[in-house]
């Protein structure tokens, strides 16, 4: 399946209608169409499996499988009647006897989205091609739903401004395979996008064996959970993990960031986080009053740090991606935030990873952060950078990450040594250092000539980097000031 040929050729049928005006609107269509497609094969499989359990959920009329499927089927106008039609009963289903709340997930789903289009037989081209191009009993590609949203950021050529990029798979299956997350534990992802972290651990479980029977599939249901606050991630994420065998996915359609850390009880605690959290981008002041003063701050991927280590239980276990940004700024809540991170955690790992993981929406240099709540980092952290493989210069769609590209800090992982790759930094270091953690970094490379599209790239991330700079300068000049006026 070519999903790049999949999303254009909806696009391009798309645009010919009058009623979608503008790719937020082609998104939203193309989100419940593939939502009521995967409810259907999931309801098609618990008709089968759940015997006297099972009980309808979309009125029969409005299955997938009965107006959608056929390529001859409803088009025209009776197509958009029947779709108008399908959408108000749906908004309005009946939850009260719906003990699995599978009824309130369609419901709450289709409250959230809207049909656009106007030509019933465009539309019914558009339903054909989906058919014709996606089949959930026989994915041949776990980039399905990654695939069609990575289509989508480049369409809206919005993803440096948000702070949104697509997690490749080979970096959400190492942070996966290194976290080792057990059946039966909570695992959570608290910017969750189209569910690529969780469904690496999803896949984990099946690869291992881990769900054969029945009370082993029940643990699965009740243990992964996602939040996650735009509303296209959002829907594709719940189709997601309905593809991966979530009967339910409990994937809450918030800001994590929006919740005061002080307000979270044991229910919200969790045994496992992971996550690629939005970074380069920055959060109104009123969301950053959710953690404490000392370590407050707009960037996005500070606070979603400070409210990780709230959420994660005593032993609780977190791999995340955070930009170099984080790991050497120092000064005011910078160095407090890696302060109460190393003082309550303890940070293990840090993988610095090669440029261009993220290209082409950005070349922001990235690293992997791996830590344990509920002691301290008593003697120091490992730093491992991960090199560029032979034969790159940079990484590209045509040439993406590879999982074999992790194999060296396998290799490494359990028997780690010293190296000029990788560096044990002793914890007295890291303090006199304001709690910089820019150990083990890249050498200066030649510079590539770049495409215009690299270069503003290139060109936002070092003025962020530069403005990183000045407002730790800042702070230290500011902390000092203080000092002197105390004195």
């Amino acid at each position: 399946m070519a999903v790049s040929g999949t999303t254009k050729a909806l696009k391009n049928i798309m645009r010919i209608d009058s009623g979608i005006n503008g790719d937020a609107q082609y998104i939203e269509q193309i989100t419940w169409m593939l939502f009521l497609k995967a409810f259907d094969f999931k309801e098609n499989e618990w008709d089968i499996t759940e015997d006297q359990q099972y009980y309808p959920v979309i009125p029969e009329k409005y299955r997938w499988s009965v107006w959608a499927q056929d390529p001859e089927g409803l088009t025209g106008d009776a197509l958009l009647t029947h779709i108008d039609a399908m959408f108000k009963e749906l908004r309005r289903l009946d939850i009260s006897n719906d003990p699995k709340h599978r009824k309130w997930l369609v419901r709450s789903v289709m409250e959230g989205v809207n049909n656009f289009m106007k030509s019933g037989t465009l539309l019914r081209q558009v339903l054909n091609k989906i058919n014709a191009d996606i089949d959930f009993s026989d994915v041949p590609s776990e980039h399905l739903f990654n695939g069609i949203y990575e289509g989508m950021l480049k369409d809206l050529q919005s993803a440096g401004k948000a702070g949104e990029f697509y997690t490749p798979r080979p970096v959400t299956r190492f942070v996966v395979e290194m976290i080792e997350p057990q059946l039966g534990e909570s695992v959570l992802d608290p910017a969750c996008g189209t569910g690529g972290f969780l469904t690496s651990v999803i896949e984990r479980y099946r690869e291992s064996g881990a769900i054969r029977t029945t009370e082993q599939y029940r643990l699965l249901q009740e243990s992964i959970r996602g939040i996650e606050k735009k509303p296209f991630p959002y829907l594709l994420g719940v189709t997601n993990l309905l593809a991966h065998g979530i009967d339910v996915p409990d994937i809450r359609y918030d800001n994590t960031l929006r919740i005061a850390t002080t307000d979270y009880t044991d229910k919200d605690k969790v045994d496992v986080i992971v996550t690629n959290p939005p970074f380069g981008g920055a959060e109104e002041k009123s969301i950053a009053q959710s953690v404490p003063a000392e370590l407050r701050n707009t960037e996005t991927a500070d606070l979603f740090l400070v409210h990780i280590m709230a959420l994660l239980k005593d032993g609780g276990r977190c791999g995340m991606v955070l930009p170099d940004g984080f790991l050497f700024g120092v000064g005011g809540a910078k160095s407090a935030i890696k302060r109460k991170l190393l003082e309550t955690c303890e940070l293990h790992t840090v993988v610095r990873l090669p440029k261009d993981i993220f290209a082409p929406y950005t070349n922001i240099n990235t690293n992997l952060l791996f830590f344990r709540k509920g002691r301290p980092t008593k003697t120091g952290v490992w730093f491992y950078r991960l090199e560029m493989p032979e034969g790159y210069k940079h990484f590209s769609k045509t040439r993406p990450m590879l999982d074999a590209h992790f194999q060296p800090v396998r290799d490494w992982w359990e028997e780690r040594q010293e190296s000029a790759v990788a560096q044990f930094v002793q914890i007295e270091d890291i303090v006199n250092a304001e709690y910089s953690l820019d150990f083990c970094g890249f050498p200066q490379e030649d510079e590539d000539i770049l495409s215009p599209e690299e270069l503003i790239a290139q060109y936002l991330h070092e003025r962020a980097v530069i403005s990183d700079r000045i407002e730790s300068i800042l702070n230290r000049i500011g902390n000092e000031m203080k000092q002197e006026n105390v004195s």
